[in-house]
């Protein structure tokens, strides 16, 4: 690291700090003992997003980020909530290894990811994202949330933890009273 006064290469670490955007170290000069501070952050590599078209276009998280702001306006999301949503998608992208990464992705992670935060801001997001051509096809995505999960019933060949069947497991043991 070179001293911001003398240009000289050589300078010891005082102190050493993580922050929000890298590592911040205090340095003093071997040779003229000024003290000045750095800042140290991982560079990742450039990840970039193929559009629909084909076109090329590197990832911006501001971008993102300001999508899901749009859907989720007015609704009763913290902004911490987004930011992570918008955290986790990036992680999401980043752990993929690629260079490049197909925008139709980046909307499906968002989309699932949205569809269980807040259905209203799914469903904002989704009609810009999926370009519902007709009211019909907005109504199908509506209708489709309205169903009932189905992935949490219990089918006839599974046992239910706590079904009808199970009810002695709730009633209290016998022996002593548990400790309250």
């Amino acid at each position: 690291m070179l001293c911001i006064q003398c240009g000289e290469d050589r300078s010891k670490v005082v102190d050493s700090r993580e922050s929000r955007v890298g590592v911040r170290r205090r340095r003093e000069c071997l040779s003229c003992g000024i003290r000045f501070t750095t800042l140290e952050r991982v560079q990742n590599r450039t990840l970039v997003i193929i559009k629909q078209n084909n076109r090329r276009e590197e990832f911006q998280r501001a971008k993102l980020a300001a999508s899901l702001t749009k859907a989720c306006v007015k609704r009763p999301l913290p902004i911490n909530a987004i930011n992570k949503l918008v955290d986790d998608i990036e992680t999401k992208l980043t752990e993929l290894g690629k260079q490049e990464v197909r925008s139709e992705l980046i909307g499906e992670l968002i989309m699932s990811r949205l569809k269980v935060l807040d259905r209203v801001a799914y469903i904002r997001y989704a009609s810009v994202y999926r370009d519902f051509s007709d009211i019909e096809k907005f109504k199908e995505e509506i209708e489709a949330l309205l169903l009932p999960d189905t992935s949490n019933k219990v089918t006839n060949a599974q046992l239910s933890f706590l079904g009808e069947s199970n009810e002695a497991l709730l009633k209290p043991r016998r022996g002593r009273p548990p400790k309250l």
